[in-house]
C-alpha cells in the first residue's frame, strides 16, 4: 500500500452521554485541535493518531439522537458524513440504553457508508443484568462490533483494527442491509428513485433509497436540494402524491409511519440477541439518585457541592497564587534592574508584567474552578443538576432545559448562549439568552477573588460562593419577570435524560479543563496583554501635567534634611523616619495627581458622577470600562492604576485597602461586576443568537440598570449591617 494510502479519516457519531467524547480523548489523546465548523458556531473537534503504518485523523462530530435535520448540531453531522465523505464512521452506542442509541444507528446503516459501531459502556449493560450477543447483533445489522468502555480504554485497539478492516474492505461482517418499511412505503421509495434517476448528477450524488426516505420525511434541506434539481417540480409532485397515498392507506402521516418501522426493526433485531438476567436489579446510579434527586435532598445536596466547589477553589488556590505572584515579583524586578530607565521600561512593568501579572496569578483558581466543573460533567451529576433545577424553574414559569446552558455560563457565556440553540421554541431561546449574562462566568472570578481575599480574607470563600448564588437568583427572578411581560405563554415540555454515573478518567477530566483554561491563557497573550499596554499608555500620557503644588521642590528640601540628619546621627533618627514618610506621602500625591490628569483619569471623571453614590471612585469606574472588552481586563486595569509608584507589584490587595475602598464598597463592586454588561464577544453573539441588534442593546441596557440598582442596595444594606 503506498504512503497516501495509509491516511484514514474517522468520524465519531453518537447519541450525547454515549460515551463519544471519552472514545475520541482516548483515541487523540492531547493531539487535539478545537475549532468551529465553517458556516457556524457550533463546536468542532479534531484529533490524530498513528496506529501501526496508519495516521489517521479523527472528527469529532456533535452529539445527536437522529439524523433528521431538526437542529444545527444534526445539519453539521449529517453533512460532514455526506459531504466529506469520511473512510470510514464510527458510531458510538450505550450499551445500557440500546434500544434508544439504535435508533441513529439504523439511520446511519440507511446512508449506505464504511460503518463500525463501538458499543460503549459494556461494563454498565452487565452490571444492569442487560446480556446482549454483539456477534449475532451484528451479523443481523451487517455492521462490525465492537465492545469497548471508554473510561478504561478497554476495546480502543481493537476499535482502530475494525475500522482499518472497514476502511479496507476486508472486514467479513460488513455488508448493507435494507430496513424493510412495509408494502406501502417500500413501493412509493421505488417510485420516487425512478422519478431522481431524471437527474443523474442528483442520484450519483447521494444514496438513492436514502434521498427518498428523507423526501417523505419532508426533511427541510433534502426538499431544497431536490427543488434546485432539473427533474425538482417532478421529483416534488411524486413525493407529493406518495406521502398522499401512505396516509391515505396507513392512516399516519409518512413520518411517523417511517419512524414506527425504524423501532420496529430494533426491537425485532433485539429481541434475538438481548435479554435480561436474573440479576436485573436496582443499579447503583438508581441507588444514589434516591438520594442526589430526591425532592427533598436533591437541592441541599446541590448546594452543597457548590459550596464546596467554591471554598476548594479559593482556599486550596491560595497556595500557588502565593507562589505566582513571587515569580511575577522576581520577573518585575529582574526586568527593572536589566532596562534603562524610560518609557519603555515602565511600559514592560507598569504596562505588560502589573497588567498580565495582575491576571495570571489566578489561573490555579480558574483551574480548581473548570476542574470541577468537569468532575461534574463527566460523573453525570451535571445532568442531575439541571434535572433538580428543572422543578424549581418549572415553578417560576421558565423553560426546564434551560437550565444546561445557564449550566455552562458559569464556564463562558459565550458557548452557554449558543448553546440554547436546542430550545425548541424562539420564545424560550430569547429568554434563556437574555438572563445567561448573569451567570457568574469564570472570567469574572478574578475579580471576587481579588476583592473578597483583601477585605474578607477570613471568609472569602463564602463571599464568593454568595456572589455566584446571587447570580442564580437574580436570574431566576428577571426570568420570571420577563416570562409574564416580554415572553407571555407557556415553556415547552422538557424531558431530561439522566446518563448513569461513571468514574471518569484523569485523561478526560483533565483534557475538559485544558481546554477551557487555554482560552483563558490565550486571553492573557492578546486582549489582556493589549489593553494592560493600552491602559498603561492612557495611564502615563499627557506628560506635560501642571501641579497642584511644587511637590519636586519640597521632595527635594525634605532629602536634603535627612542627609543632613544623617550625617549627624544619633538621636535624629525618628526624625528622618518622618521625613521619609512625608517623602512617601508627597510622591503618592504626584501619582495620584499625575493619574487624575491623565487620559484615563479624565475618562474615570466624565463617569465618576453616575457611579459615585456606589462608592466607587473614578479608578473603579475606569476598570469597569475596560472590563467590556473582557472581564479579566477590570483586574489588569486594577493593577496598572492602584499599584503605580509601589516597590512591591504583588501588593495590589494591599493597595486596594489603602486606597479608601472600604468593605462595602468592595462587596457592591464585585455585585455590580457581576451583572454589568457582559464582554464584547458576549454581546456580539447575542446579536448573532438572537438575529437583533435590539434585543443586544436591550440586554446591555438593561443589565447596566439591574447592576446599579443591586449594588447600590448592597451598599446600603452592607453599611447598615456593619453599623
Amino acid at each position: 500500500m503506498a504512503a497516501r494510502e495509509k491516511r484514514l479519516t474517522i468520524a465519531l457519531a453518537g447519541n450525547p452521554n454515549a460515551g463519544k467524547t471519552t472514545i475520541f480523548n482516548q483515541l487523540t489523546g492531547a493531539r487535539q485541535k478545537v475549532g468551529n465548523w465553517s458556516g457556524v458556531t457550533v463546536e468542532k473537534k479534531e484529533g490524530s493518531l498513528t496506529f501501526r503504518d496508519y495516521d489517521i485523523t479523527v472528527v469529532d462530530l456533535p452529539g445527536i439522537y437522529s439524523l433528521t435535520a431538526y437542529s444545527i448540531e444534526e445539519v453539521v453531522a449529517r453533512n460532514y458524513i455526506l459531504e466529506e465523505h469520511p473512510d470510514v464512521v464510527v458510531d458510538i452506542l450505550d450499551a445500557s440504553n440500546i434500544e434508544r442509541n439504535l435508533y441513529l444507528a439504523v439511520q446511519l446503516i440507511e446512508l449506505n457508508i464504511p460503518l463500525v459501531f463501538a458499543m460503549n459502556m459494556v461494563d454498565v449493560a452487565k452490571a444492569r443484568g442487560i446480556i446482549i450477543d454483539y456477534d449475532q447483533l451484528s451479523r443481523l445489522l451487517g455492521v462490525p462490533m465492537v465492545q469497548t468502555v471508554g473510561t478504561k480504554g478497554q476495546g480502543i485497539s481493537g476499535l482502530i483494527d475494525t475500522v482499518i478492516g472497514v476502511a479496507t474492505g476486508k472486514d467479513p461482517t460488513s455488508r448493507h442491509i435494507h430496513v424493510n418499511y412495509g408494502k406501502e412505503i417500500e413501493e412509493e421509495i421505488v417510485n420516487i428513485k425512478g422519478v431522481i434517476r431524471k437527474d443523474p448528477d442528483l442520484y450519483r450524488s447521494y444514496y438513492p433509497r436514502w434521498f427518498a426516505l428523507k423526501l417523505l420525511e419532508r426533511d427541510r434541506l433534502v426538499e431544497e436540494r431536490a427543488r434546485k434539481s432539473a427533474a425538482g417540480h417532478e421529483i416534488m409532485a411524486q413525493v407529493e402524491r406518495s406521502r398522499h397515498r401512505i396516509q391515505s392507506i396507513l392512516g399516519d402521516d409518512p413520518e411517523t409511519a417511517i419512524a414506527e418501522a425504524r423501532y420496529g426493526f430494533i426491537s425485532g433485531a433485539l429481541k434475538e440477541t438481548m435479554r435480561l438476567s436474573l440479576a436485573d436489579k436496582k443499579t447503583i446510579s438508581d441507588k444514589i439518585d434516591q438520594v442526589l434527586t430526591n425532592r427533598l435532598l436533591g437541592f441541599p445536596v446541590f448546594l452543597f457541592f457548590m459550596y464546596s466547589l467554591f471554598q476548594a477553589t479559593f482556599t486550596i488556590g491560595a497556595y500557588p497564587v502565593e507562589w505566582i505572584e513571587k515569580g511575577v515579583e522576581l520577573l518585575s524586578g529582574f526586568a527593572t534592574s536589566h532596562m534603562a530607565p524610560g518609557l519603555l521600561r515602565d511600559m514592560v512593568t507598569g504596562g505588560v508584567i502589573s497588567g498580565v501579572g495582575g491576571v495570571i496569578v489566578f489561573l490555579p483558581n480558574i483551574l480548581l474552578l473548570f476542574l470541577g466543573i468537569s468532575l461534574f460533567e463527566d460523573t453525570g451529576y451535571m445532568a442531575r443538576a439541571a434535572f433538580i433545577m428543572d422543578r424549581i424553574m418549572h415553578s417560576l414559569g421558565l423553560h426546564g432545559k434551560s437550565f444546561i446552558p445557564l449550566l455552562m455560563g458559569f464556564g463562558c457565556n459565550v458557548p452557554a448562549i449558543m448553546a440554547t440553540r436546542t430550545l425548541e421554541s424562539r420564545r424560550d431561546r430569547l429568554l434563556t439568552i437574555l438572563i445567561n449574562p448573569l451567570m457568574s462566568c469564570s472570567a469574572r472570578l478574578p475579580v471576587y477573588v481579588l476583592l473578597a481575599g483583601a477585605f474578607f480574607p477570613h471568609a472569602a470563600g463564602n463571599v464568593i460562593f454568595g456572589i455566584y448564588i446571587l447570580g442564580v437568583v437574580l436570574a431566576i427572578l428577571v426570568g420570571r419577570v420577563m416570562s409574564v411581560t416580554i415572553f407571555k405563554g407557556e415553556s415547552a415540555p422538557f424531558v431530561l435524560e439522566l446518563p448513569p454515573y461513571r468514574l471518569p478518567t484523569l485523561k478526560s477530566v483533565f483534557l475538559h479543563m485544558w481546554e477551557n483554561t487555554r482560552v483563558y491563557l490565550q486571553k492573557m497573550g492578546g486582549v489582556v496583554l493589549a489593553f494592560s499596554i493600552v491602559i498603561w499608555f492612557l495611564g502615563t500620557f499627557p506628560r506635560n501635567i501642571e501641579y497642584s503644588q511644587a511637590y519636586t521642590a519640597k521632595i527635594k528640601v525634605l532629602e536634603e534634611s535627612m542627609a543632613e540628619m544623617e550625617r549627624a546621627g544619633g538621636k535624629a533618627r525618628g526624625r528622618i523616619v518622618m521625613l521619609k514618610e512625608q517623602i512617601k506621602r508627597l510622591k503618592s500625591s504626584i501619582e495620584e495627581e499625575r493619574l487624575a490628569n491623565s487620559y484615563i483619569g479624565r475618562i474615570g471623571k466624565a463617569i465618576e458622577p453616575v457611579i459615585a453614590p456606589l462608592g466607587f471612585d473614578w479608578k473603579l469606574g475606569v476598570s469597569l470600562v475596560t472590563g467590556f472588552v473582557a472581564k479579566e481586563v477590570v483586574v489588569s486595569t486594577m493593577s496598572v492604576l492602584y499599584q503605580a509608584g509601589e516597590e512591591d507589584t504583588s501588593s495590589l490587595q494591599r493597595a486596594l485597602r489603602n486606597s479608601g475602598i472600604d468593605r462595602c464598597t468592595a462587596l457592591s463592586f464585585m455585585v455590580f461586576v457581576l451583572i454589568y454588561v457582559p464582554c464584547m464577544v458576549t454581546v456580539v453573539t447575542i446579536w448573532r443568537e438572537t438575529a437583533s441588534v435590539g434585543w443586544a442593546v436591550f440586554s446591555v441596557g438593561y443589565l447596566m440598570v439591574l447592576a446599579w440598582i443591586v449594588a447600590f442596595v448592597t451598599k446600603v444594606t452592607c453599611a447598615f449591617v456593619i453599623v
